[in-house]
């Protein structure tokens, strides 16, 4: 009953006991005693870096590479030499390589033409477009490398000897804050 006298309200939706409905879980086991039904390659082939797809090679329109396949190389090794690789997704390992590309794409753009652009209706000058196109691929970019970075550090297994001298200082400032 409320303040007022009038009876409203009631049970709270959540509230209270609640039923126990447990269900019986079969669990099925299966043995194997003949290895026959099991299908077997013909031939293994071991490949260092996964193919590469097109469009991370592909030509610019200024006439230079595209450094993605590089980077996908350097990325997916180093990834390889901490036990990664397939935990880390591919396309994951694309994107970051395409983010990579691209930003230092825009820096050479940067180099070539300047800082400054004109503006093309007035004429005057403002900021180069490539400027905030490139600090816009650097935060992918970083974005992309902390979830890289993320699956390694949980799931990393190489030891401290094969660590780069970089990722041993990355230890120990991300240390140094506890």
């Amino acid at each position: 009953m409320a303040k007022d006298g009038t009876a409203r309200g009631g049970a709270r939706i959540g509230s209270g006991k609640k039923p126990t409905n447990k269900k019986k879980v079969e669990v099925l086991t299966t043995t194997f005693d003949d290895m026959s039904d099991f299908i077997t390659p013909d031939e293994i082939e071991g490949v260092e870096v996964p193919p590469i797809k097109d469009y991370l090679k592909a030509k610019q329109k200024n006439g230079k590479d595209l450094y993605a396949q590089d980077i996908f190389k350097t990325t997916y090794l180093w990834l390889e030499k901490r036990g990664c690789e397939t935990l880390v997704g591919n396309q994951l390992i694309e994107q970051y390589a395409m983010s990579v590309s691209r930003w230092i794409q825009c820096e050479e753009a940067i180099s070539e033409f300047g800082m400054l652009a004109k503006h093309p209706t007035t004429g005057n000058a403002i900021a180069s477009p490539y400027v905030s196109m490139s600090q816009a691929y650097m935060k992918q970019v970083n974005q992309i490398w902390y979830q890289i970075y993320s699956i390694i550090q949980d799931n990393g297994s190489a030891e401290i000897d094969e660590l780069d001298p970089q990722d041993l200082m990355m230890e120990k400032l991300l240390r140094a804050r506890k």
